[in-house]
């Protein structure tokens, strides 16, 4: 014990010393730097202090910080999270105290580490970009892809701190500042909102009138993090015993699902609906769920943009059989229709994929490999040409690894309990990600798979079902 706690106290006092220093130099070259020396230590006492509460409050904020991406916010939040984890960890091991983990986080960061081949491959000519930029960009997308693993691992260690449906019903917070700035986007026209909530200019007028994008910086990570708390509110009208605040809270977000004129919200929303309900479909909640859907699409169609992006759809192969993949990338070029872009980005994608089909070309580099200069718009595409077979492979199985995880846990769970519908609701959103995959960027919306991977560690608590939150 005695020789423990000199232990202890030589470590600290090393640390006070270091720190002291530390600041000191910090002083002397740049007293900016010392300010942001001085926060970032407040930042680790309140850290350590308040550890739950800390950790909630860096979950909620999350959804507000993607406007902010032209500053780096996003990416220092990601950075923070990550060391503050690491130090997390440290401290548990030198007090040897339980670091809570389990497997399928050991699979995730065992996955996350061999998205690393393709930033050490980069240097020595393997793949089919090099240089300075593109290993800049595969290093930014790798620790992209580790902050989900920190992210995941951070959420564990609130296990048997915090109950899980409590840690839920918190993460509803996150969606205020989002709806808030929906709320005034749709009110207000574009001309005279704040630069930080503008959408994005565009080439249509009456798209930049029509859509929101909320606290993100495009309507289509905005509609797949709403699509997630429209299944968390279907579950909790599940397992409330006061239920209409979760109605009113279920329409509000289905219309600002609908005021982002993303399409790719409209099948989502529907398979999350349907999962969810399949094991217990009845006529009521088959009509039910009918009637929701129909309602989402009509208020969909309910302005001129949005009627435009469905008429849309008849000109491309997929409804129009007098339309052939060729005619529709000829089309492109004269009629703006994004569903025949994305149809010549594949086309191009497709055809350079074969020069380096094993490994690729390397992350984040499908941007610049076609003359459209824009992202592939479809996540398998975009995975088999940038990380080749090995990468596409990688990518197939952390997809099914997850999904098979999920309908273990609902499937080892008593039928109707609370974590069980939890999990059921968990793999009706992983599929609907999936489907949207097929058509927009969801791998790189990192909002979603922040919170999802954060529901995802929950899913595995212990739960006490006889509690309600």
């Amino acid at each position: 014990m005695m020789s423990s706690w000199s232990s202890r106290q030589s470590l600290i006092g090393i640390i006070g010393a270091g720190v002291g220093l530390t600041l000191g130099i910090l002083a002397g070259l740049q007293p900016l730097l010392l300010c942001l020396a001085i926060a970032a230590i407040a930042l680790i006492i309140v850290f350590f202090a308040y550890f739950e509460q800390t950790i909630l409050g860096l979950l909620i904020i999350r959804s507000s910080l993607d406007i902010f991406s032209d500053l780096g916010i996003p990416a220092a939040f990601a950075i923070c999270l990550d060391l503050l984890t690491f130090l997390y960890i440290i401290v548990c091991i030198l007090t040897r105290k339980k670091i809570q983990t389990d497997r399928f986080w050991w699979f995730l960061i065992v996955w996350v580490l061999i998205q690393s081949l393709w930033v050490i491959s980069l240097p020595f000519g393997v793949l089919g970009m090099s240089g300075s930029y593109f290993l800049a960009l595969g290093v930014r997308e790798w620790v992209r892809l580790f902050s989900w693993a920190m992210v995941y691992l951070i959420v564990m260690q609130l296990k048997g701190k915090l109950p899980p449906q409590k840690v839920i019903n918190l993460l509803f917070f996150s969606l205020i500042l989002p709806l808030s700035a929906a709320f005034i986007q749709f009110i207000l026209p574009p001309s005279i909102l704040p630069d930080f909530l503008s959408l994005v200019p565009s080439h249509s007028d009456i798209e930049n009138a029509s859509r929101i994008n909320g606290t993100f910086s495009h309507p289509s990570p905005f509609t797949t993090f709403l699509v997630l708390f429209i299944g968390l509110t279907c579950w909790k009208l599940e397992h409330s015993k006061i239920r209409w605040p979760w109605l009113v809270l279920i329409g509000l977000l289905i219309f600002f699902v609908t005021s982002t004129k993303a399409l790719i919200g409209l099948p989502m929303t529907a398979i999350v609906i349907l999962v969810f309900n399949l094991p217990r479909f009845t006529p009521l909640r088959f009509g039910s769920a009918c009637l929701l859907c129909l309602t989402i699409i009509a208020f969909f169609a309910s302005s001129e943009f949005g009627q435009a992006r469905l008429a849309s759809l008849y000109e491309t192969p997929l409804l129009n059989r007098d339309i052939n993949i060729y005619d529709a990338i000829l089309m492109r070029r004269y009629i703006n229709n994004s569903f025949n872009w994305r149809i010549e980005q594949w086309t191009y994608l497709l055809k350079l994929w074969p020069n380096y089909p094993i490994l690729g070309y390397g992350l984040s580099t499908v941007r610049d490999l076609t003359h459209l200069e824009n992202y592939a718009h479809n996540d398998y595409i975009r995975v088999l040409v940038e990380g080749g077979i090995v990468g596409f492979t990688a990518f197939i199985t952390f997809l099914g690894v997850n999904l098979s995880r999920l309908i273990v846990m609902y499937r080892s769970l008593p039928t109707g309990s609370a974590q069980g519908n939890f999990c059921l609701l968990l793999t009706g959103m992983l599929v609907a990600i999936m489907v949207g995959m097929l058509s927009d960027n969801v791998f790189d919306h990192t909002t979603l798979f922040f919170y999802w991977l954060s529901l995802s560690s929950v899913a595995g608590w212990e739960w006490d079902d006889s509690r309600s939150y």
